[in-house]
């Protein structure tokens, strides 16, 4: 079988190869921060890029689904789309933020970062407050996702018994939700990649 032909059976395959180049390019030696940062970044990838998915193309789409009296309608992406979009969304979120804390943690920085450099980790205080605040922005965008986006969606998407007035809410606190992890994944990026390559007009 053609491991091109099924999504699933890629990703494996990216994965191997990624970790036959590493092998290459390393002659074979085992450096974990390395493996952590790796996973952080293509586990945000897919969180990240759901996010973007969600807020620029599929939302809009829905709305205009919906003004389309005589069009198609939003069912078939709320039937097949949503439902799968939303499993890679939710766990993409949780494996981000644990690659990230494995990452902090093996470096020595994770209380560092989390008290935004208040407490003396392994790394200069600039660091430490830059990531921080990324964490932290990661965090918050954790919990929405877990606690006020994915409970109202199995609402909207009829996995939980609702009314359509629980349904509408349930439409208002995840669109709020998702807008809110929208913004604040431009200033989290921003202070992830800042906080060893340099901030926006503040060189290091």
């Amino acid at each position: 079988m053609n491991p091109l032909n099924n999504h699933r059976q890629s990703l494996v395959l990216g994965i191997v190869l990624a970790l036959v180049l590493a092998l290459l390019i390393g002659g074979g030696h085992f450096y974990e921060l390395g493996l952590a940062r790796w996973f952080h970044i293509v586990a945000g990838v897919f969180w990240i890029g759901l996010l973007y998915y969600f807020n620029v193309a599929q939302t809009p789409a829905m709305a205009d689904a919906a003004a389309d009296k005589g069009g198609p309608g939003g069912a078939g992406i709320s039937k097949y789309v949503a439902p799968r979009a939303l499993f890679w969304f939710r766990w993409g979120a949780v494996a981000t933020w644990l690659g990230g804390a494995w990452l902090l943690g093996r470096a020595g920085n994770f209380i560092g970062a989390f008290t935004l450099g208040a407490i003396p980790g392994a790394s200069p205080h600039e660091y430490l407050l830059t990531i921080g605040i990324g964490a932290w922005l990661g965090t918050i965008m954790l919990f929405n996702v877990w606690v006020l986006i994915w409970p109202n969606q199995k609402k909207i998407l009829g996995m939980v018994a609702a009314t359509d007035e629980q349904k509408a809410q349930a439409r208002k606190v995840a669109g709020m939700a998702s807008r809110v992890n929208f913004v604040l994944s431009i200033p989290m990026l921003m202070c992830m990649a800042g906080a060893t390559h340099g901030l926006p007009f503040i060189g290091h």
